[in-house]
């Protein structure tokens, strides 16, 4: 799968908002060449190239199993590239990228705990952070759910709502929220446009504008690019699966992460960074738990069938019809005490 396109190549589109003269954000450029990543599948996307600067609007187009959610882990330094080259905001490794790169909801990553409510997650997001950080920024919270467009009052239980019960539109708005608390100079859509109604896209699509316009650099994903086109800075459509990856889509394009050979972070509230993350991850046995299991699912040994002499093949169960003889003891002790007992009982019959 080939794409190559550049932020300095596309127009810009018509419908782009002048710019806020001072940037609330710091966005990141990003430089993309080349690049690639192959599952065990094939190649989930190749030879994509792209260029966005601070303040910029990328949108990645691409029918199921193109590669896009991929592309998006790829740019977050959360999915090591098999060939190509990435910088962002000057860092190469992944470990940096991920120190400036923040997911929106990517469902098969950082989904959200259906039993946690709208304040739960936020407060969640904030307590790597420290009380003397939150003590400080006192509005954070509240400016975060402002730029992503998320009216807590608007909900139905307000702040209280649990996740479960929000609706798509109300869910990608909260990853955007908590994906602004990390300051990220990188922010990352996947699927802005599935189960939103229209009206809630064209929406949606105005909200990462004008965060873009504030200065922050927003890649999104999306699989109709139409409607972002009046607001994106450049489009990114990626080239259709081939045939036996279209036939399987519905299968394998939600597990991209898991074919590969560096899987995604599984958490974009955990630490940034870990270098254990970088590592393949240990195979099924490897680990203690698997272990463990294999233990107590480990059939009993049995041993072969004995065979009669003269008879092979035929299993010898002469243990299993005659009693076993009475054991004789070749103890002198066993012995004594056996002529006691009897002088015993040959004393009291007389």
């Amino acid at each position: 799968m080939d794409a190559a396109l550049t932020g300095d190549d596309a127009a810009p589109s018509a419908g782009i908002a002048a710019k806020p003269s001072r940037p609330v954000f710091s966005g990141a450029e990003v430089l993309a060449r080349g690049l690639g990543v192959r599952g065990g599948h094939g190649w989930v996307y190749r030879n994509v190239s792209l260029h966005a600067a601070p303040g910029t609007l990328t949108v990645v187009t691409g029918e199921s199993g193109s590669g896009r959610t991929s592309l998006l882990l790829t740019l977050a330094g959360r999915m090591k590239a098999t060939e190509g080259t990435l910088t962002v905001g000057g860092l190469t490794a992944p470990r940096g990228i991920r120190k400036v790169a923040a997911l929106g909801l990517f469902t098969q990553v950082n989904p959200f705990d259906d039993a946690l409510s709208v304040r739960e997650h936020l407060q969640e997001r904030l307590r790597p952070r420290g009380l003397l950080w939150r003590r400080r920024h006192p509005d954070a919270v509240w400016s975060a759910l402002a730029h992503a467009g998320l009216d807590p009052h608007a909900l139905p239980h307000g702040d209280r709502t649990l996740a479960r019960e929000l609706t798509r539109d109300q869910a990608v708005r909260l990853g955007v929220a908590l994906a602004l608390l990390d300051q990220p100079s990188l922010l990352l859509v996947d699927d802005a446009d599935t189960g939103i109604p229209a009206g809630g896209r064209r929406e949606l699509w105005d909200t990462l504008r004008r965060l873009a316009d504030a200065g922050l650099t927003v890649i999104a994903a999306c699989t109709d690019g139409a409607e972002a086109a009046g607001v994106a800075t450049a489009l990114l459509p990626l080239p259709a699966p081939p045939p036996s990856v279209a036939g399987n889509a519905s299968r394998t394009a939600h597990r991209e992460p898991e074919q590969d050979a560096q899987p995604p972070i599984a958490s974009d509230g955990e630490a940034h960074g870990d270098p254990e993350h970088d590592a393949p991850p240990p195979a099924a046995g490897d680990s203690p738990e698997g272990d463990t299991a294999a233990r107590h699912h480990e059939p009993a040994q049995v041993s072969p069938p004995l065979t009669t002499p003269g008879h092979p093949g035929t299993a010898h169960r002469e243990p299993e019809q005659d009693a076993p003889p009475p054991a004789t003891s070749s103890d002198p002790g066993t012995a004594d005490r056996e002529d006691l007992r009897d002088s015993a009982e040959a004393g009291e019959s007389r």
